[in-house]
């Protein structure tokens, strides 16, 4: 586990490397601009009638464009396996264990090796994934898996703990290959029953539930892609799940501390019970604060407390602790959660009818991407069944979430009908919608995808949700997995008009059918269940996707993979 520990200015003090970093230095006689700083040594000059003129000297470190700070930003040194670094903007230092798990030494100051966060940038593929059961009603037979495919050159050693499991589990997985890992079934669940599905026995959990150490925590010694299935199988001894979904994993690297939530309603169903909506939120570092503002009432537990709705309610996690909300009146989409340390946000439902009239009932579940990495721009296509004649998409639900008051919506092709305004803190829904088009927003949204159940049409599949992938965060190349023991799966690829994609080395041949004038065209391939599963992608543009898989009465639904930069807030 890596800690991370600001030193005080007392200890800062006395730290090595106070200096100015070396690089291009201004001119201190030439002319500059009034404000700009410059340093000379230890001493700050600032710019007064177009020269540069002493201001101060400063105590311990004075850095261009910053002025005197506590330190300069990313010197450092290595403290045996511990970096005892300055932080990017010069106010302290942190102190990070390079943890070999993940393959990484120390290093003039810096944690490097592979999976060093200035190694891997930010996107899916990462080396630290939190691995995190949601509630399911799923018999206890089938199980919860996380499929880890290699995507660099050399073999990754791959170790899991925690989630209740007693010693660690340890595999290798080679380049370009996958690996599903089977994990056993926690509180999490908040269902436990064998036999056939159609309820808990008396044994669902209906409180909140924080689980300490209730996340797996998976690490990797070289960069790695993790999806997890809850279950993996649809099928298993003549019987079927039911219901399950799958979810891509965002890499720690890559969380953030400020997430929206989607999710989906509680559900009544015939027999008068009711179906939880849920909301799982995991840390990864020890004392994380949270303020949780949820859109709906929560019933709370031993550990948790009642969540009101729209009132902020605070939360502190340790490393791998798990807090799993749940609302049997209402629904968690619009709600916001803050931290002031990084988390994982899953949000999802227990088992619901997609929409409440049509049958079957199935799991959600998805991570939401960082409001960080979060955009204004969203090709939305519906999923594929050609064998049953939908080939250019069965109907499905789409969700708009907002994250800003004012939120307005513009769709190309116009979609008849659709809301062009989201409510402040709130969220618009498109419904048996199965048209492509692409939306664009004036501030940022989050959008999420449900498919219908299996009477929608079809004969196949059930309730699956995804979150749409930005088209800024598109990348030119993916590796990712699909379940070869389901019926059939999918890739639904959206792309520039004109852009050439290889699947596995060969060109897609399937046509892409333009969206509007968008500039952007989607096509759906049938992915060849031969093999382990995996896929690779490349495109001479940047393009994305989505993975998906039918059974009877069952099916996931997951994008393939993005990037997760930083977006700036229009």
């Amino acid at each position: 586990m890596r800690t991370l520990v600001f030193a005080s200015l007392l200890v800062v003090a006395c730290s090595p490397n106070h200096h100015q970093p070396p690089g291009d230095q201004p001119d201190a006689m030439g002319s500059c601009t009034a404000g700009q700083m410059h340093c000379e040594g230890m001493v700050l000059q600032t710019c007064v009638d177009g020269q540069f003129k002493d201001d101060q000297t400063c105590a311990y470190a004075c850095v261009e464009s910053l002025g005197c700070q506590v330190c300069a930003p990313n010197v450092g040194e290595c403290q045996g396996s511990v970096a005892h670094t300055c932080n990017a903007s010069g106010t302290g230092y942190t102190d990070t264990n390079c943890d070999p798990l993940l393959g990484e030494t120390c290093d003039g100051g810096l944690c490097t090796g592979p999976c060093a966060p200035q190694q891997i940038g930010k996107s899916y593929i990462g080396c630290e994934y939190y691995p995190t059961i949601t509630g399911n009603e799923v018999d206890d037979n089938f199980a919860f898996a996380v499929a880890v495919s290699n995507t660099s050159t050399d073999p990754a050693d791959v170790t899991i703990d925690g989630g209740g499991i007693g010693a660690p589990i340890k595999f290798t997985v080679q380049p370009g290959d996958v690996k599903a890992q089977p994990l056993p079934w926690n509180d999490l669940k908040l269902c436990h029953a064998n036999g056939s599905f159609g309820g808990c026995g008396g044994t669902q959990n209906k409180n909140d539930y924080l689980a300490a150490k209730g996340a797996f925590h998976l690490r990797s010694n070289r960069p790695v892609t993790v999806y997890q299935f809850s279950p993996l199988d649809y099928g298993t001894g003549g019987s079927f799940s039911y219901t399950n979904d799958a979810s891509l994993l965002i890499p720690v690297n890559a969380w953030t501390g400020s997430y929206v939530v989607a999710a989906y309603p509680a559900w009544t169903f015939s027999g008068g019970g009711v179906y939880p909506g849920l909301m799982t939120i995991t840390a990864s570092k020890d004392n994380t604060h949270l303020t949780i503002i949820s859109k709906t009432t929560t019933p709370g537990g031993p550990s948790s407390p009642v969540m009101m709705q729209n009132i902020p309610t605070d939360v502190t996690l340790n490393a791998g602790d798990a807090l799993e909300l749940q609302t049997y009146a209402g629904d968690f989409t619009g709600s916001l959660v803050s931290a002031d340390q990084p988390v994982q946000v899953i949000g999802g439902h227990d088992c619901t009818f997609v929409p409440p009239t049509i049958g079957y009932c199935d799991h959600l579940e998805e991570s939401m991407f960082p409001v960080e990495t979060l955009s204004t721009k969203y090709v939305i296509a519906a999923p594929s069944v050609p064998a049953a004649g939908f080939e250019n998409g069965k109907v499905e639900v789409v969700r708009i979430v907002g994250t800003a008051a004012g939120t307005k919506l513009t769709y190309d092709p116009p979609q008849v009908g659709a809301p062009t305004v989201v409510p402040n803190g709130g969220f618009v829904e498109i419904k048996n919608n199965k048209e492509s088009f692409f939306v664009s927003a004036n501030h940022k949204v989050l959008v999420s995808q449900y498919m219908e159940g299996q009477d929608a049409g079809g004969n196949t599949g059930d309730p699956a949700m995804a979150i749409a992938v930005a088209v800024d965060q598109y990348r030119m190349s993916y590796l990712f997995h699909a379940p070869t023991n389901y019926e059939v799966n999918y890739v639904q690829i959206t792309a520039p008009v004109g852009a050439t994609v290889m699947l596995d080395g060969a060109a897609v041949t399937d046509t892409f059918t333009p969206i509007g004038s968008s500039g952007f065209a989607v096509a759906r391939t049938k992915l060849s269940n031969a093999g382990t599963g995996n896929h690779s992608m490349t495109g001479d543009m940047p393009f994305g996707i989505q993975v998906y898989g039918y059974g009877q009465y069952t099916s996931y639904w997951y994008p393939g993979g993005l990037n997760l930069v930083d977006i700036p807030v229009n």
